[in-house]
């Protein structure tokens, strides 16, 4: 069972119980308290000799001075939450080989074959390229749509360098703004490493070895998903 707050905002900074409201709640009166720390010794004013006959002989000062000058403005303070970074959990729909319905970017509407999920939590997918022209790519689970039909592929067989760094860009080194670079025109895209070939085609291979059990699945991969006019999509079957 996920653990929730026993006390929640009502709104920004104002809570649905007090203070004493949540200690007698959490019954923290039974407890006891943990050993106090020694609180550290308050630096009183120091006195300092003063020279002249007039000046009295001694002056006291005070050890911590007040600030000269105070903001005008208050300083902002985040607040405190429970929040944490964490990967995000699988919906229980999405398991390896079920057919996703991508919902946005490039290649929204295609079907994709779901792979595995990554470290980052994002959903590894290819759709295969062969098929449909979606290449092995990371989504994430909330702009998808599982469907029932699933691949029967073997997740052991997917390569391990399939992850986040698989993904990963170089960083573009800046140039110096001449005019010559100015005029230089659009940058020709680079060719694909050869390697990342060599992995697309291997991983296509194992899901199409699968693909081509099932009669007429090859074609359901390849088409698009699109609604009719009239069309719920809550009130779909996928």
């Amino acid at each position: 069972m996920v653990h929730k707050p026993r006390n929640s905002l009502l709104t920004t900074g104002v809570s649905k119980y007090s203070r004493s409201q949540v200690f007698a709640k959490r019954a923290l009166y039974k407890r006891k308290p943990a050993g106090t720390v020694a609180a550290a010794p308050v630096v009183g004013n120091k006195s300092v000799e003063v020279k002249g006959a007039k000046n009295g002989g001694t002056r006291n000062i005070a050890a911590n001075k007040a600030p000269r000058f105070y903001a005008a403005e208050d300083v902002a303070t985040p607040l405190k939450h429970r929040k944490h970074a964490g990967t995000a959990k699988l919906r229980s729909t999405i398991v390896p080989g079920t057919v996703l319905i991508l919902l946005a970017g490039r290649y929204r509407g295609k079907r994709v074959v779901f792979l595995k999920q990554l470290e980052s939590g994002l959903l590894l997918v290819s759709g295969p390229f062969k098929v449909n022209g979606v290449p092995l790519k990371r989504v994430n689970q909330a702009y998808v749509i599982a469907t029932s039909t699933k691949v029967d592929i073997d997740a052991s067989k997917i390569d391990a360098q399939l992850n986040d760094a698989y993904f990963a860009r170089a960083k573009a080194t800046k140039k110096a703004a001449t005019e010559e670079a100015f005029f230089e025109g659009e940058k020709k895209k680079e060719p694909l490493a050869e390697n990342k070939v060599a992995l697309q085609k291997s991983t296509d291979k194992v899901i199409l070895e699968a693909v081509n059990k099932v009669e007429h699945l090859r074609q359901y991969l390849s088409s698009k998903f699109s609604l009719s006019k009239g069309q719920a999509p809550h009130a779909l079957k996928f």
